[in-house]
């Protein structure tokens, strides 16, 4: 029998002001935002003014602009944020982060203004699922999500790229892949599977149930030390310029 209604380990019961909590997908958006802190930490000199207008940019646009418009199309954290309000979200904080990427750009360096319209356009492309979908998909997110937050970062601290930037994009989009593949099921398993029947039999002779359960488990831990272990990571390359 199914035993854990809510749509994901993290999301706090309907209501109020936790449906906005949970709309933040808080783990994976503090993991998405490790990638920020990673690119701006291996450049070769640390401005922390420079990391902190980035990641706020970057958690208006991903944390609050893809995850609104995200619940807007399907609902899958089951929310009560009526849908003008999502819209409304959506709209000031990409908006929001598209200001900043271009107030940078004047700011430091003009070559930034080419990352202002791909942030705006992947975050609008793949939740929206526009174009048929063609932007919706693993790769499409690895790169989104992954990749270009990397080297966003990377150049507005560096104002240039190197080879060590696109080798840490490549790990932040295989990383992200991960995130997908393991994603994929237990999404399915949450929101989609109502229960689950049978036995696994085991070489011992011995036998154990199968429930909803038994698809959430292992992924989702995996998914929650994958997170855990980027936030430290990027948290160590951090503190390698401010200690």
């Amino acid at each position: 029998m199914r035993t854990e209604t809510r749509p994901a380990w993290y999301a706090l019961e309907p209501g109020g002001w936790r449906d906005y909590v949970t709309l933040l997908h808080p783990p994976w958006t503090l993991w998405h935002l490790s990638f920020v802190v990673a690119g701006a930490a291996l450049a070769p000199e640390l401005r922390l003014s420079r990391l902190m207008w980035t990641l706020l940019a970057f958690f208006l646009a991903m944390g609050v602009g893809a995850h609104a418009l995200d619940e807007l199309k399907g609902r899958p954290l089951r929310t009560r944020i009526p849908a003008s309000v999502l819209v409304a979200l959506a709209a000031a904080s990409i908006a929001g982060a598209a200001v900043i990427g271009i107030g940078a750009a004047l700011a430091w360096d003009r070559w930034l203004l080419a990352f202002v319209p791909a942030g705006a356009f992947f975050v609008v492309a793949y939740n929206l699922e526009l174009f048929g979908g063609r932007f919706h998909g693993p790769l499409p997110f690895a790169l989104a999500w992954g990749a270009f937050p990397v080297l966003t970062a990377y150049f507005a601290t560096a104002e240039r790229l190197t080879g060590a930037a696109v080798a840490a994009a490549a790990f932040a989009a295989l990383l992200s892949l991960v995130q997908q593949t393991l994603s994929r099921q237990v999404r399915k398993a949450r929101r989609q599977i109502l229960r689950a029947y049978g036995t696994i039999e085991l070489a011992d002779g011995t036998s154990e149930p199968v429930t909803v359960a038994t698809f959430i488990e292992a992924p989702e831990r995996a998914l929650q030390l994958l997170a855990a272990s980027s936030i430290i990571l990027s948290a160590a390359l951090l503190l390698r310029h401010l200690t």
